[in-house]
């Protein structure tokens, strides 16, 4: 009997899946234990769950911002560590949002005791969006383009982003829908395996990311200071590339990208940069789980043979800003960053530079999970990225301001 165990959302039940919120737990006995569980379904049906056991207050209150985890998924003071320790029971899958129109809804649990979780004893449910209010979203085919359009309300002016994702290919539109929700126009471009471009393209077109950067310059609410560039794995160097070969590009961010163009070669005007040489035979596969490590497989970027795959980004009158994990397991991304800065640096080139340990090579919006292993889209082999799970959902944390801060700063 006695009070209801409600469960609340602070500051509110919805909020952007960025934001952090204050969870709290009323109406338990004193010192009472229980367990908190959070479940999510991603679009494809796949549950994802995290749990942690926890002993309320004298006053019987639960408050996820003061009390600490006593075991479970994580331990200790993470007042958002039931969002980011979400793990899928089906191993290796990515919690990533396909259709940014709809909510992630996160059911939160209380049961009794630090056993069986035979007993509810209260819930709610919590939505996280991708989409801010009024933020539109606008398909765009147009000439050779397969993008989204994001444009936050209101008439502007606002600085212009180009937003890119990995070798994995598709259009991916959650970043950068979010980035809209904070103020900037952003387009998402796809530029491999997606509906008429290839899987793996025989070569990439500088030419076609001009036509995106026209596009994003010629929208009337886009400040016309110049236009912004961020892309993860492939799409950080292809965004060093942009901010090197096109004049539009004011400022570009890498995250957990390379200083040399891989995989991919890319045409420019009357240039092509070859691809850094590479031996698949050096890729390591583990027996059991047939995980491949990738880590070995390109030639020693220190190697002069391998120099006309550098993107000269000493060139460049773009300012930069280079993010990393050192627990990366795809590739050697610190060295990576390290080289292209070193560059910049003794050409007398502004650039900002942060490695963060434990973390992994998908740096990701905030309180989007660690994802350490999955199928890669475009080889269909399982890819290890690595990451320890506290410390890569703190390094996404302070990344995210870091990469807002940057574009204000200098857009």
């Amino acid at each position: 009997a006695g009070m209801a165990v409600r469960v609340s959302v602070l500051p509110a039940r919805r909020c952007l899946f960025d934001e952090p919120v204050q969870i709290r737990v009323a109406g338990l006995q004193p010192r009472q234990a229980v367990t908190l569980r959070a479940s999510l379904l991603d679009e494809s049906g796949e549950l994802f769950q995290a749990h942690a056991l926890y002993r309320a207050e004298s006053s019987g209150e639960l408050d996820l911002s003061r009390s600490p985890a006593l075991g479970g998924s994580y331990l200790g003071v993470e007042p958002m560590g039931l969002l980011w320790a979400l793990q899928s029971k089906t191993p290796y899958k990515r919690l990533a949002k396909r259709n940014v129109l709809t909510p992630f809804c996160v059911d939160l649990e209380v049961y009794e005791g630090h056993g069986d979780m035979s007993r509810l004893l209260g819930k709610c449910t919590h939505e996280r969006w991708f989409l801010g209010e009024g933020v539109k979203r606008i398909s765009v085919r147009e000439g050779r383009l397969r993008a989204t359009l994001f444009l936050p309300p209101g008439p502007g002016p606002f600085p212009g982003l180009i937003d890119l994702y990995g070798s994995g290919g598709g259009l991916i539109e959650y970043r950068a829908s979010l980035l809209a929700s904070r103020g900037f126009v952003t387009l998402a471009l796809a530029y491999m395996s997606f509906e008429d471009i290839p899987a793996v393209p025989e070569i990439l077109e500088l030419s076609y990311f001009e036509e995106a950067v026209n596009f994003l310059r010629k929208q009337q609410q886009v400040k016309d200071t110049g236009i912004g560039v961020l892309g993860l794995s492939k799409g950080g160097e292809l965004a060093l590339s942009l901010a090197t070969f096109l004049p539009g590009i004011k400022a570009a961010v890498s995250i957990s990208g390379s200083s040399f163009n891989s995989f991919v070669p890319l045409k420019g005007d009357g240039f092509t940069i070859p691809v850094h040489p590479y031996d698949l035979e050096r890729m390591k596969i583990s027996d059991e789980s047939g995980l491949v490590d990738f880590s070995d497989v390109l030639h020693d970027h220190m190697d002069p043979v391998t120099w006309d795959c550098r993107i000269p980004v000493e060139r460049s009158l773009a300012k930069f800003l280079f993010l990393c994990g050192l627990d990366d397991m795809n590739w050697k991304s610190d060295l990576y960053c390290q080289d292209a800065v070193q560059r910049l640096r003794q050409h007398g080139r502004e650039v900002e530079f942060y490695s963060y340990s434990g973390a992994g090579h998908l740096l990701e919006p905030p309180y989007l999970p660690l994802c350490k292993v999955s199928i890669h889209r475009v080889l269909g082999m399982l890819v290890h990225w690595g990451g320890q799970w506290r410390e890569h959902a703190k390094a996404q944390e302070d990344a995210w301001r870091r990469i807002q801060a940057f574009f204000w700063q200098h857009l």
